[in-house]
């Protein structure tokens, strides 16, 4: 059914307002300050932010560097099983060189998340020194965004088929 609204659009119930955004501005996001402090935040904003345009970003990149979304999905399973400084540390988080330091920069921003939850606007400026989080918690949602990732580059892949 055409919204009455916005003709030559369908209405569906519960979308969502939501601004389109290129492929290229989701690749440009800052998913390293995404992960830093999307990880810890109470859910809402930041971590919807993670979760939604950060994912999309993420697998833009990744997808154009030809990453298979099953090494994706392998590293989420390394962080599950190890926490994110663990795969951070590894020599190669992903196969092929550019892949590996985008996904080593993806996980040592995770490794440096705060400690306490976040709330607001992103700080801004450089990444928080000190011990990186050993929090089993942060682990598991690094590992639940990867596989996120993961899934939807395999989803535009099977889009392009």
């Amino acid at each position: 059914m055409e919204h009455p609204e916005r003709p030559g659009q369908t209405e569906h119930p519960g979308q969502t307002e939501h601004p389109g955004h290129t492929e290229d501005e989701l690749a440009g996001l800052d998913i390293t300050a995404l992960l830093r402090y999307g990880l810890t935040a109470a859910p809402g904003p930041l971590r919807t932010s993670l979760f939604g345009d950060g994912a999309v970003g993420a697998a833009v990149l990744l997808d154009r560097l030809d990453t298979e979304p099953r090494s994706v999905a392998y590293l989420a399973e390394v962080v599950r099983a190890g926490g994110v400084r663990a795969a951070a540390d590894l020599p190669e988080p992903l196969p092929r060189p550019e892949a590996a330091a985008l996904a080593r920069d993806w996980l040592e921003a995770a490794a440096s998340a705060p400690q306490g939850p976040v709330q607001g606007p992103v700080p801004q400026g450089p990444a928080p020194q000190g011990p990186s989080t050993q929090d089993p918690a942060t682990d598991d949602t690094a590992a639940r965004w990867l596989h996120a990732v993961a899934t939807i580059i395999e989803v535009r892949r099977r889009a392009r088929r």
